[in-house]
């Protein structure tokens, strides 16, 4: 039920973070449930879909949103981000994130400059 969870929470909010280990875990489900919804023919796919997504939101999400998104793309995408140490027992934290996605990182724009 842990990794049910957190897959529907990475399908909803496109970033979570939690450590390394759980993280590895549910990427290759993620990758699964949207290929699947990619290639499936949609009555299919919906009720693989739902065998693992907790949450009503998620499931249509990966249809409407993700489906689009990734067409041109075969496979990875999910990626890691090493975020460091956790303070109370030392677990290696990532940030697991969707690519491509809304959570993507902004190029820094340039400021402008002060005219004296």
């Amino acid at each position: 039920m842990l990794l049910r969870n957190l897959v529907t929470s990475l399908l909803l909010y496109e970033k979570i973070r939690t450590t390394r280990a759980r993280a590895k875990a549910i990427q290759p489900i993620v990758d699964r449930l949207i290929t699947k919804a990619k290639n499936r023919p949609p009555h299919i796919a919906v009720r693989f879909i739902n065998q693992i997504v907790t949450h009503r939101n998620a499931g249509q999400k990966v249809f409407e949103v993700f489906v689009d998104r990734y067409k041109s793309r075969p496979s990875g995408f999910t990626r890691m981000k090493p975020l460091g140490l956790r303070q109370g027992d030392g677990a290696e934290l990532v940030e697991i994130s969707l690519v491509d996605g809304a959570s993507e990182p902004e190029t820094p724009k340039e400021k402008p400059s002060k005219k004296s």
